[in-house]
């Protein structure tokens, strides 16, 4: 399907609300299976960095 110009392009004969729409949860929902474990990670090794700091500190 060949366009004639770039509005054509976006309205997408019509369904170009529902095209974009995809693209965008699609693109949301990836950028968010990659940032939520990174951010659970980094607030584990935090949580798990003060753990060990306590033990130590009660361990002296």
């Amino acid at each position: 399907m060949y366009f004639d110009s770039l509005s054509d392009f976006i309205n997408m004969g019509g369904h170009g609300l529902y095209v974009w729409s995809s693209y965008a949860l699609t693109l949301a929902l990836m950028a968010a299976s990659i940032l939520l474990p990174w951010l659970n990670l980094k607030r584990t090794r935090k949580q798990l960095r003060r753990q060990f700091a306590r033990e130590a500190a009660n361990a002296e």
